[in-house]
């Protein structure tokens, strides 16, 4: 298993491998008379033709979960985990801009915002999940084809907590992020918070033991115990957790992501309640139990230690699952997003916490900071290389919003799909998987930039000298989310994505500005 996480972490091969060459060269032929070398080629020719066509109309004809029907009989074994939304285990997202740390440059700060591991449902969706496999199994007694395993399937999904193979994330994560940044890994401690809920905390113990796990002569046991937990209760302000702004979440906007939400399940959904109906005679599933029936499959699936597909998901098909993963994008964009209209203003206080650890000043927010802690070095040090927070995917997106990541995507649609390479890079399950992650680094690269050239100016700098020699040495920001090089839309990001420390801090103006906080209490 811990091989299977570490090849999913390792990322960065996206469009970067070459293709290889053969091991040996072509065996030579004897010459062979006129007439056969003229007869060969024509013949060869005419015979790939066939097995070209013959393999296109086999592949196009057969794609594992699509086009085949399988979901008529429960047996599509092709489905891809990542197309569970935020139910997605981490993955590497393809990025179109290499995501190594360019040569020349070496990162002078690190900081990683990530969620909790792969976990179980929540109380109130484990009780809803038991009450549709208990209503199944009382009113159904000729299970359709595919659908057998139904009839002795027992619930023991729990509630809330992390997984086994959600902790065997969150130390791969670690273990990612130390061998990324090792060269600071080795000099210096991470300071590290997490969120309150338990699946919080021991995700950042886990990622903790990982990130120390290649360390001679450390295991992170100190740090461990170092960790500051960020209470989740009310009154408490806690910028990994979203809950203070009162309009936000019970306002006129507080239902828009799922009012999305089932606009979009309208147009898709009831052609695969009608055939688990049909499957599942006497069962009289609704729209929202056929969405329970698919979230057991990647509930399930994480719930085994070694993430074996569960017998859910072979129920429905890659264009149902497609469906599905856009259905969970549209909650998160229009619930806690860009999409709803006081969405980024819950991260704007995490973002003011970042711009105070890339500059090294105090924080400067009136938003969801906590005052008290942030004024101690103790709890709120300015003086560290790298820093790890712990949080949930709802916060996470909040926080996305505010620094402006998706700027360029635009309200996703509700009548028609929107595949996340067409959305700039946005959906659930490539933004706030179970571990998935936000790395902000800084660096430095001299006079070549690191080969980025742009960067608000850092590859040519018009001026005295002395102006050119401050500009030059000016640290390059860079964002990634899940190993996926998220070029910063507001600073001139150079070629690699990344901007000037300046730029990047007087682009978020929204944040400094305080975002919409003042509509919270109105």
């Amino acid at each position: 298993m811990m091989a299977y996480l570490r090849k999913m972490i390792s990322g960065g091969s996206y469009g970067y491998s070459a293709i290889p060459e053969p091991d040996s060269p072509l065996p030579e032929h004897r010459r062979a008379p006129w007439g056969g070398r003229l007869r060969r080629p024509v013949i060869l020719a005419l015979t790939a033709t066939c097995v070209v066509v013959l393999l296109h109309i086999s592949i196009s004809s057969w794609v594992p979960g699509r086009g085949n029907n399988c979901e008529e009989d429960g047996s599509c074994v092709g489905t891809s985990p990542r197309l569970w939304g935020q139910y997605s285990p981490f993955f590497s997202v393809p990025s179109e801009v290499d995501p190594d740390i360019p040569a020349g440059c070496e990162v002078t700060f690190a900081s990683v915002l990530s969620r909790h591991g792969a976990r179980d449902p929540t109380i109130r969706k484990t009780v809803l999940y038991a009450d549709v496999i208990e209503r199944i199994q009382r009113h159904v007694t000729d299970y359709g084809s595919g659908f057998e395993f139904l009839q002795d399937y027992k619930y023991t999904l729990g509630n809330d907590q992390l997984t086994s193979f959600g902790e065997q994330q969150m130390v791969a994560s670690g273990e990612a992020f130390g061998l990324r940044y090792r060269a600071l890994v080795e000099k210096h401690d991470p300071f590290i918070r997490a969120a309150g809920q338990g699946r919080v905390i021991v995700s950042a113990e886990k990622f903790t033991q990982g990130l120390y796990a290649g360390l001679e002569g450390r295991d992170g046991d100190e740090q461990i115990g170092d960790i500051l937990i960020l209470p989740e209760t009310d009154g408490f302000n806690n910028s990994l957790n979203h809950g203070a702004c009162l309009v936000f979440e019970n306002g006129p906007s507080s239902e828009l992501g799922h009012e999305r939400q089932d606009a979009w399940r309208e147009t898709w959904l009831p052609p695969v309640r009608d055939r688990l109906n049909a499957k599942l005679p006497g069962a009289n599933l609704s729209l929202q139990d056929t969405i329970f029936i698919m979230d057991l499959c990647p509930f399930n699936t994480v719930a085994d230690p070694e993430a074996d597909k569960s017998d859910f998901c072979r129920l429905f098909s890659r264009d149902e699952w497609r469906n599905y993963d856009y259905f969970e994008s549209l909650e998160k964009w229009y619930g806690y997003g860009p999409g709803n209209p006081l969405g980024p203003t819950q991260g704007v206080g995490y973002v003011n916490e970042l711009i105070a650890r890339l500059t090294g000043e105090p924080v400067d927010d009136q938003t969801t900071t906590n005052s008290t802690l942030n004024a101690s070095p103790e709890t709120f040090p300015l003086d560290r290389k790298l820093y790890a927070d712990f949080s949930h995917d709802n916060t996470m997106t909040s926080i996305y919003g505010a620094l402006g990541l998706y700027n360029g995507t635009g309200d996703l649609p509700v009548e028609q799909w929107l595949p996340a390479q067409e959305a700039g890079g946005y959906s659930a399950a490539w933004t706030v998987p179970f571990a998935g992650r936000m790395y902000v680094e800084k660096m430095r690269c001299g006079s070549g930039g690191g080969g980025g050239g742009g960067g608000g100016g850092s590859a040519e700098v018009e001026g005295p000298q002395e102006e050119e020699e401050e500009e030059e040495e000016e640290e390059l920001v860079r964002v990634l989310v899940n190993d996926r090089v998220v070029p910063l839309q507001t600073c001139e990001a150079d070629s690699l994505g990344r901007c000037r420390l300046s730029a990047f801090v007087q682009s978020l103006s929204f944040a400094r500005d305080g975002g919409l906080w003042h509509e919270c209490f109105t």
